[in-house]
């Protein structure tokens, strides 16, 4: 008897199913890099979630946790404290949806944005989940463990950590916040003075100081006006914007009381009534605009030209240098409050110059025309240097992954990325229009694979019956700005077809995003 059960016992264990070991709990749902305007908004929706159902006994995982690597938020607006430094996009679509934005001013200042971003952040209980100088080195997916393993460097420390989520957001921007792109100039050794980026603008004394500017972008223009009208206390000499090429502005009120008017006492609108039709109206305009440019680019060039002419008259400012060879919104157009830009024109210091710099000197830019431009300071606001993820590395399973050589789906998730989301905001229109519908896109696949029960959602280019074509030197659209172009190997490209075609259009945006059913042919999903 003895053993016969001796027998019995050795063969039960010999079958008994081994247990493998339990992979332990991820450190959180999702791992939002970035505590910019992207990042704290795609936090904001996550706080506003319903929160996910766990077993009584089972640790409950932080629904998501924002790593920032500088040591406040904020983003662009935390980085770049140049004079002036504001919004190019109107205040009632450059503020989130769901956190009306009630300044009157059209273009915000930098300092207003932050301080909005904080104070969001505070109302919806994001701050606390906030990790400062957090720096995601590398990310790498584990199609075994089903989660995203992030190495971050902690710059407080130095020391070295990992992060575990089951789902990351990148809300990083598109640009190095390291450095800006900065051309080398011929002989710019031999300058004298000071040469600043706009990106690395820190305690620049400019005061009776004769200023060069180089660009012709919306950084240069707002810097312009404001070191002529003593921004911070200072007064410059004399300020010369000089650019290559000329680029289209257009002078925008410098103030907006509708929502005022639209919600005084005795009108039937409540204030997030007014701010909802208002904001509605500047959207449908913002895509007036584009759409008329698109279809109709030489009335609306004829439009601007005479408006900058009405602008410039009497100051012997000649109207060639805001008169592009490209049509209107090949590049982005820039907006300036009042006419800033034109009032300091008229000054005695302030002059714009078209031309191209032939080298440097000792005391300023010597042009290919001749003319020699003294200088104290030199600002290069020659534009940004871009990357993706924060410059974070990119791993699957091991294997690198270039994001530049993916496209993208929905101009949102990345092709053949699994659960990860890249947030980016509109070429043509307020940035966070985009961030905000692609943050509702997120909770939306997050509360699909909750409630079907899958683990892992990854965007395919191909189907049964059909294959998504790269667009060849497409990246976000088809902006041909410099800098986006010197970034065609950085930014992911775009397909030949819906949803792979980037559309910068707000209401097929909306649409889209909100209210298309998450599940396609083109969505694979898994348990």
């Amino acid at each position: 008897m003895l053993g016969i059960n001796a027998t019995k016992q050795a063969i039960s264990q010999r079958f008994k199913r081994k247990k493998s070991p339990a992979t332990p709990p991820v450190d959180c749902d999702v791992l939002i890099i970035g505590a910019g305007i992207a990042g704290i908004g795609m936090a904001c929706r996550l706080q506003q979630r319903k929160p996910k159902k766990q077993p009584r006994k089972a640790a409950k995982t932080p629904p998501f946790i924002v790593v920032e690597k500088r040591s406040d938020l904020g983003g662009t607006w935390d980085l770049f404290t140049y004079p002036g430094i504001r919004s190019d996009s109107d205040a009632l679509t450059f503020g989130y949806s769901f956190r009306p934005w009630l300044d009157h001013r059209m273009l915000a200042a930098g300092e207003d944005i932050k301080r909005y971003i904080a104070d969001t952040a505070r109302e919806f209980g994001v701050s606390e989940h906030i990790r400062y100088q957090h720096e995601v080195q590398q990310l790498s997916w584990s199609s075994r463990d089903q989660r995203w393993s992030a190495t971050i460097k902690n710059h407080a420390s130095g020391e070295m950590s990992t992060l575990s989520a089951n789902f990351v957001v990148g809300a990083t921007g598109y640009y190095d916040y390291e450095q800006g792109y900065q051309p080398y100039f011929e002989k710019e050794e031999d300058f004298q003075g000071r040469i600043v980026h706009p990106q690395h603008w820190q305690n620049v004394d400019y005061d009776d100081k004769k200023v060069v500017i180089i660009g012709s972008g919306a950084t240069a223009m707002t810097l312009l006006p404001a070191i002529v009208n003593k921004d911070d206390g200072q007064c410059v000499r004399h300020v010369t914007m000089l650019q290559r090429s000329p680029t289209y502005v257009a002078s925008v009120p410098g103030d907006d009381y509708a929502l005022d008017w639209l919600s005084a006492k005795f009108s039937p609108l409540s204030k997030q009534q007014a701010y909802t039709l208002l904001r509605t109206r500047n959207v449908l305009r913002q895509q007036g605009v584009y759409q008329f440019a698109t279809h109709a680019p030489k009335v609306l060039k004829a439009l601007l030209t005479h408006g900058v002419k009405k602008e410039l008259k009497g100051s012997g400012v000649k109207v060639d240098h805001f008169v592009p060879a490209y049509n209107p919104w090949d590049e982005r157009l820039c907006a300036v409050p009042d006419g800033d830009l034109f009032n300091a024109l008229h000054s005695k210091r302030a002059a714009v110059v078209t031309d191209q710099i032939s080298h440097f000197t000792k005391t300023g830019i010597m042009l290919e025309s001749g003319k020699h431009l003294d200088a104290d300071i030199i600002v290069t606001a020659t534009g940004l240097k871009l990357q993706m993820l924060g410059g974070a590395a990119l791993y699957i399973d091991g294997q690198p992954v270039d994001v530049g050589a993916r496209m993208t789906y929905k101009a949102v998730l990345v092709e053949g990325v699994p659960n990860m989301a890249v947030l980016f905001g509109y070429i043509n229109a307020s940035w966070t229009l985009k961030i905000d519908l692609g943050c509702q896109y997120v909770v939306r696949l997050l509360e699909h694979m909750q409630s079907h029960r899958y683990q892992v959602a990854v965007p395919k280019a191909e189907t049964k019956h059909e294959k998504v074509q790269v667009q060849p030197d497409t990246v976000m659209g088809a902006l041909s700005a410099g800098y986006v172009q010197r970034a065609q190997d950085e930014l992911p490209k775009q397909g030949d077809r819906y949803p792979w075609h980037v559309t910068n259009n707000y209401v097929s945006d909306r649409i889209m995003l909100k209210y298309r059913k998450i599940k396609d042919d083109w969505l694979r999903f898994s348990r």
